[in-house]
């Protein structure tokens, strides 16, 4: 196990979320000051925006069965279902509004301390509080995408499309789940109507990556560049359970590099954390800012 600059050092403040002490905020500043941080962020940071995430406390309390990608290309029924529940969930998602925690990454990101931000987030809320130097790995639910002729189409204008062709669809009351999805019973979507491709007819996608899909190879190229270029990794409210995201701390372990993990419960890469917290970020990032 490694720590700042590969000396062996490991501090978890402390196992209860709402107790985060001031020397463990001490410490983390202590180890994050006067270098530069690529800050990770999954899920976690936008749930004080409203938005549920998978895995953590809070989250929803209902079986889930998100879509995956070989499911959505290949059976009908599968687009229904996700389509009929991205047409209730995606207003929450867009009317989403940035909170405390990305506020204080975007001061963290002006004043040097953060040289860029990697997230596992598909909300664009780190872009609507101001950060300039952020890398989306599994794209963003502001477009969708043709499959045949590749066109692409602002979210908003296809939420529109697919109301016309389903009138009164977003009067159904149902719970917000993670990614712009809701809970949907089934017999409710068997008569929903997916729009196509205005260009070509094709296949409509969101222009992000489903499970089961491969991260696209350029932005996994280019966030690790990022993690190359800063001395220290900063995780913010992602278990790390997908690989896409547990692969920033093994490099960071690999180069001997920090590894800072603030999320509510335990990640896959607690083992390879110079300094974990498990608290609330709206709690700890503030203070954390003033501390530095």
């Amino acid at each position: 196990m490694r720590g700042a600059g590969g000396s062996e050092r490991l501090s978890r403040f402390p196992p209860v979320p709402d107790s985060v002490t001031d020397g463990a905020i001490a410490e983390l500043a202590q180890f994050m000051r006067g270098r530069t941080v690529l800050v990770l962020t999954g899920a976690g940071i936008s749930t004080d925006s409203g938005i549920p995430d998978y895995r953590g406390p809070e989250s929803i309390k209902l079986p889930r069965k998100p879509i995956w990608y070989r499911e959505f290309l290949h059976d009908a029924a599968a687009r229904k279902r996700y389509w009929s529940r991205s047409a209730i969930g995606w207003p929450k998602i867009h009317n989403a509004r940035p909170n405390i925690a990305h506020r204080i990454l975007v001061e963290m990101e002006r004043d040097g301390t953060v040289s860029g931000i990697v997230t596992q987030n598909v909300d664009g809320l780190h872009q609507s509080a101001g950060n300039g130097k952020v890398l989306e790995l599994h794209g963003s639910l502001d477009t969708v995408l043709c499959l045949q002729c590749l066109r692409s189409e602002a979210r908003e204008h296809l939420q529109g499309r697919l109301l016309e062709s389903n009138p009164g669809w977003d009067n159904q009351g149902a719970p917000l789940a993670p990614d712009g999805d809701a809970e949907l019973p089934e017999s409710l979507v068997e008569s929903f109507m997916v729009p196509a491709c205005l260009q070509c007819g094709g296949m409509l996608k969101p222009n992000v990556t489903f499970f089961g899909e491969n991260v696209r190879k350029d932005r996994v190229e280019k966030a690790l560049a990022m993690l190359d270029n800063a001395e220290t990794l900063l995780v913010l409210g992602s278990s790390l359970a997908v690989y896409s995201g547990y692969r920033f701390p093994i490099r960071a372990a690999e180069q001997s590099k920090a590894v800072f993990i603030v999320n509510q419960g335990p990640t896959r890469a607690d083992h390879l954390a110079t300094v974990q917290i498990a608290g609330y970020l709206k709690d700890v990032l503030p203070r954390l800012k003033e501390a530095l």
